[in-house]
C-alpha cells in the first residue's frame, strides 16, 4: 500500500514551522498582556499574529504590508516598546511565550528590505 495522492492544492508546512503557527495561533487576542505590561505594550499580542500568519503560506502574499501597518497602528495608537519585563506572558491565558516578540522584531527588521 502506498497511500494516496496529496491533494491537488496543499502546500506542505514542514513541523516546526506549523508547531509554531499554532502556538502563536492559540493568541484569543484578550489583551491580558497588554494590561500587565508597564508599558501597555501590545507586542506580544502583534508577536502572535505576525508569527501565526508570517510562518504559514497563506500569510505570506501580505506578509511585509501588515508587519508595517500593524507596527505603524501600534505605535500611533500610543502603546508602548517592550523592555522585557515578561509580565504579558505570564499573564497570557493562552501561555503564549515571550519569544513570540524576537519573531516580530525580526519580521519588522525585514520587513524594510521588502
Amino acid at each position: 500500500n502506498t497511500g494516496s495522492a496529496p491533494e491537488a492544492h496543499s502546500v506542505p508546512v514542514e513541523k516546526k514551522k506549523a508547531d509554531k503557527a499554532f502556538e502563536a495561533a492559540a493568541c484569543i487576542g484578550c489583551g491580558a498582556c497588554v494590561a500587565a505590561c508597564p508599558n501597555a505594550s501590545g507586542m506580544l499580542f502583534m508577536g502572535a499574529k505576525v508569527t501565526h500568519l508570517g510562518l504559514l503560506p497563506q500569510g505570506q502574499p501580505e506578509r511585509w504590508t501588515r508587519i508595517r501597518a500593524m507596527v505603524s497602528r501600534h505605535d500611533a495608537e500610543g502603546f508602548g516598546g517592550c523592555t522585557n519585563v515578561g509580565a504579558c506572558s505570564d499573564a497570557c491565558p493562552k501561555e503564549i511565550p515571550q519569544e513570540m516578540i524576537s519573531f516580530l522584531n525580526n519580521d519588522k527588521r525585514n520587513s524594510a528590505r521588502h
